[in-house]
């Protein structure tokens, strides 16, 4: 444990987190941070193209994260921060750019825990038979992953190591489930025609969101320069196939049209081809909760070593970066924003009609923050490579081809998030003028120095 008390914008108590993590367990928090996008979620983007027009989706959007993931490496291997892209921003833009892209990071990860909260408790309503509430269930599962979170990362990773694994296993048996009730004429063709596509790319991302926030976890690795890449790429490999199959298995078991609004779309798929009650039904719904489970904690951890970076930075309060000297958590990081997190869903106790669409509108905010950041960060990178040309890159992508091709798909995103959900985005407007706000009045007034920041690489380099 070190202390550094000689900057205004240091933590009143700074510990470094613990470094306890291999590839594996990178490929768990890659895997496990998005495996609940196959669970539910993505079931709400066939409303505007249909099973193909989502599965159209996915091209552009796959080809995306496997360019933008490969751009990420460079910076992660590079800046094994556990700012993530707030620090790449930081290095590459000043403290504004950091800033901001540490609230499109924070925007993302602080807004899908919600949408998977309510997902839990879709699943376990559903398995209940309604006696259940999803939304008191959303609450308490919301509070005890922010709990196994606090007992610190060793445990944490193991946890979502197992939990994973558990999950791509009920994916395997509902695959298997529905391979001989598959029928290409349920699937059907594209609706809607390009417009279609379009409308579905928000929930497409859904597939793939988060998988970069195991590069939060960076200074808590062993071999970050080595692990990093491995961990990235394979953990897209294994989403990439997940995605088309799940998709492709549960339309081509079931009418769509039913699917779309349910959280629990895999369930409920079976059930319309086994019968209501039927055992397979319920093995695949009882290991789904572990897929949700999977990614509401390791999203957890994401938002909390986001949140513990940008406070150590002095971006945010600087009580926010306190470190538990046991278990090495970031405990006000865990639980401030897991607070905000729950708020929208304890609304729903409130107004039945608003809980309805919920999930979907989590979703948007989450994916529009996600989007932003990844812009950010590959601006971040084409400037690092003209600012800083001979820092240290022990991953280096193939430049300019492989972040130019991101970039444009990026910004495609971009373009289907926004035009395609103007409902959801008043919320984001609101949420960055309120970032932006205390940014000047308070967040520029403690920013640690640049020296200080990055003197953490020098021991983990």
């Amino acid at each position: 444990m070190s202390t550094n008390t000689s900057s205004p914008g240091a933590a009143p108590q700074e510990a470094h987190l613990s470094r306890v993590l291999g590839p594996l367990h990178l490929w768990a928090l890659a895997v496990g941070l998005v495996i609940s996008g196959n669970y539910f979620g993505w079931s709400y983007g066939m409303e505007s193209g249909g099973p193909m027009g989502l599965l159209y989706a996915l091209i552009p959007v796959t080809l995306f994260y496997v360019t933008f993931m490969l751009s990420y490496s460079e910076l992660a291997t590079m800046i094994p921060h556990a700012g993530g892209p707030s620090a790449y921003a930081r290095r590459a833009m000043g403290p504004f750019g950091g800033y901001m892209n540490g609230v499109c990071c924070l925007i993302e990860f602080v807004f899908a825990p919600p949408a998977i909260a309510l997902a839990v408790g879709g699943y376990i309503e559903n398995l209940s038979g309604g006696a259940l509430g999803q939304i008191p269930v959303a609450i308490c599962a919301y509070f005890l992953f922010i709990f196994i979170n606090y007992l610190g990362m060793k445990t944490s990773a193991r946890f979502e190591l197992a939990v994973t694994l558990i999950a791509l296993a009920g994916l395997v048996i509902f695959w298997f489930a529905a391979v001989p009730n598959f029928s290409w004429e349920r699937v059907g063709t594209l609706q809607n025609g390009f417009d279609g596509i379009m409308g579905a790319v928000t929930f497409a991302i859904w597939f793939y969101l988060a998988m970069e926030g195991g590069a939060m976890a960076a200074e808590e690795m062993i071999h970050p320069q080595k692990d990093i890449p491995m961990g990235f790429l394979t953990g897209c490999g294994t989403l990439m196939v997940m995605g088309v199959l799940t998709l492709l298995c549960t339309a081509g078991i079931a009418d769509y049209t039913g699917l779309m609004k349910l959280d629990f779309p895999l369930p409920a798929a079976l059930e319309g081809a086994f019968g209501q009650g039927a055992t397979i039904g319920k093995v695949v719904n009882v290991i789904g909760l572990f897929g949700l489970i999977a990614s509401l904690h390791g999203i957890i951890v994401g938002y909390s070593r986001q949140t513990y970076a940008m406070a150590r930075t002095g971006y945010l309060p600087k009580f926010l970066a306190r470190v538990s000297p046991t278990t090495h958590a970031p405990v006000w990081a865990l639980l401030v924003p897991g607070l905000i997190g729950i708020f929208p869903i304890a609304l729903g106790l409130i107004d039945k009609s608003y809980a309805a669409g919920l999930t979907a509108t989590m979703i948007t905010i989450s994916v529009f923050g996600s989007v932003a950041m990844y812009i950010i960060s590959l601006l971040s990178l084409f400037i690092l490579r003209q600012k800083e040309p001979n820092l240290k890159r022990p991953f280096k992508v193939m430049y300019p081809i492989v972040p130019a091709v991101s970039m444009i798909l990026a910004l495609f995103c971009l373009y289907c998030v926004v035009f395609y959900n103007t409902a959801a985005l008043k919320w984001v407007a609101i949420t960055f003028a309120v970032a932006l706000v205390y940014y000047f009045i308070w967040g520029n007034k403690r920013i640690r120095p640049f020296e200080e920041e990055f003197g953490v690489l020098d021991e983990l380099n």
